[in-house]
C-alpha cells in the first residue's frame, strides 16, 4: 500500500498493488483528492467489491488553487 491517510493522490496515481494468482495488478486513484482511509495493510486478504483506500475527491476549487 502505497499511499497513507491524509496522502494527496492524482488521477492514475498507485494506491494499492493486489497479489493475485500470480500477478500484481496496480489499482490506481480514479481523481486527483485525498487520501482519508486506508482500509487495508499488507497481507490483508481481500474481496471483490471491498473499499480498499477511501479518496475525497478535490472540489473544483481546491484544484484550482
Amino acid at each position: 500500500v502505497p499511499v497513507a491517510a491524509g496522502d494527496v493522490v492524482k488521477k492514475g496515481q498507485a494506491v494499492v498493488i493486489v497479489s493475485a494468482m500470480k500477478m500484481e495488478p496496480t489499482l490506481t486513484a480514479p481523481f486527483d483528492g485525498l487520501v482519508t482511509k486506508v482500509n487495508v495493510a499488507e497481507g490483508d486478504k481481500v474481496m471483490p467489491g471491498d473499499i480498499l483506500v477511501d479518496i475525497e475527491k478535490n472540489t473544483p476549487a481546491e484544484e484550482a488553487a
